[in-house]
């Protein structure tokens, strides 16, 4: 008999905290991602499991596989299982689009699901959750709506297939078989289950406690239910999370323009905020810095470059000769504003090829099957 899993999202004890709407740790630490695949019942992505990867694409591993940004998973390695022996998956992620433009770190999800589509030649769904943010951003049906189209330009432009891949938004497209998978996940799914895993209180109004049957990315409650309606679980691949620029204790968010780059920066805003709110791990004084060095730790310009600067030597370059102390951090914010500077404009220039009839045709409804093809 297959061992049911406790769907439980939130991890909170007196180190850390961690559920769908806060990320932080005591005193300013570092999130424990040892304890999260404990507490989460994750596999870590190990070397031998990065190795198959390589083998079976017949191609490099991503950035973010190589480095750790992606770190742990659930059944992925069944899912490489089935496609040694031929048979079919399809990739699926999502965005809530509570915001005009996305941010650094809303495309790291974007950029590595681009690789494995690319790598495993798969189709791929995306779901814009815009009726979650309209009932959790108190904002208007029509421009939640707005927003998912506007975020859909920006999803496009990182390059995916038209041909195998599907994007919808819950207001459009819920209904018929999607409104019955509703059904079905919510009658299995109890009033104090949700609670405790959503932290719901007397005072959110019911949408809220309605809404998670409609969004696969709550997973674990996803994994305890699909096998009892008569689907498979989910794999997962699951990343680290993605800092703030002043620090792993910020947040990044669009009441602070200054908390994080954004796509539609320019390239003098993205200098400023480099120099002026990246947090530095260097020290107080040259004098200092040459003899102790800085703390990559909690330096954001190195753990950015970790994320965005490909070249692998490139990196452990600037690892030791920062880390030593013969590297400055106006240096090293110099090189990261290239880096960013050059993804973000690649970016703004694929964006701009996108038209609304683009739009359209990636959220075209058709069969699954044929975007095997």
């Amino acid at each position: 008999m297959e061992k049911r899993e406790e769907a439980k999202e939130v991890v909170e004890d007196e180190e850390q905290v961690v559920n769908p709407w806060e990320v932080s740790a005591k005193d300013g630490g570092k999130i424990d991602y040892d304890k999260l695949i404990d507490k989460f019942g994750c596999q870590r992505l190990d070397d031998s499991l990065i190795q198959r990867v390589q083998r079976l694409t017949n191609r490099p591993a991503h950035v973010f596989l190589r480095r750790g940004v992606f770190f742990a998973h659930r059944d992925f390695s069944d899912i490489l299982d089935a496609y040694e022996k031929g048979q079919k998956f399809y990739l699926y992620t999502g965005r809530g689009p509570s915001s005009e433009a996305l941010h650094l770190g809303h495309l790291i999800p974007f950029m590595f699901t681009k690789y494995l589509q690319d790598a495993f030649k798969v189709p791929l769904v995306i779901q814009l959750t815009d009726d979650e943010k309209c009932m959790w951003k108190n904002l208007s049906v029509e421009e939640s709506q707005r927003l998912a189209r506007e975020n859909a330009k920006d999803i496009i432009a990182c390059g995916f297939d038209v041909s195998k891949t599907f994007i919808f938004s819950d207001f459009d497209y819920v209904g018929g078989a999607f409104y019955k998978n509703m059904v079905k996940v919510a009658k299995c799914v109890t009033y104090n289950k949700v609670v405790g895993i959503f932290g719901f209180t007397g005072e959110d109004h019911i949408g809220k406690v309605s809404f998670p049957p409609v969004q696969d990315p709550y997973f674990r409650m996803t994994r305890d239910v699909a096998p009892r309606i008569g689907y498979h679980k989910p794999a997962l691949i699951e990343s680290s999370f993605f800092p703030a620029l002043q620090g792993e204790n910020g947040k990044m968010s669009a009441s602070d323009p200054n908390s994080a780059i954004y796509v539609t920066d320019s390239a003098k805003e993205i200098t400023n905020k480099i120099n002026r709110y990246a947090f530095s791990g260097g020290q107080d004084s040259i004098e200092l810095h040459r003899k102790y060095g800085a703390n990559l730790e909690v330096d954001i310009p190195f753990k950015y470059l970790g994320f965005f600067l490909d070249d692998d030597a490139e990196l452990e370059r600037i690892r030791e000769e920062y880390g030593s102390g013969r590297m400055l951090t106006g240096e090293v914010k110099k090189r990261l504003t290239e880096v960013l500077t050059d993804l973000v404009e690649r970016h703004r220039r694929a964006r701009a090829l996108v038209t609304d009839e683009m739009v359209d045709a990636f959220m075209a409804v058709r069969p699954l099957p044929n975007m095997f093809n």
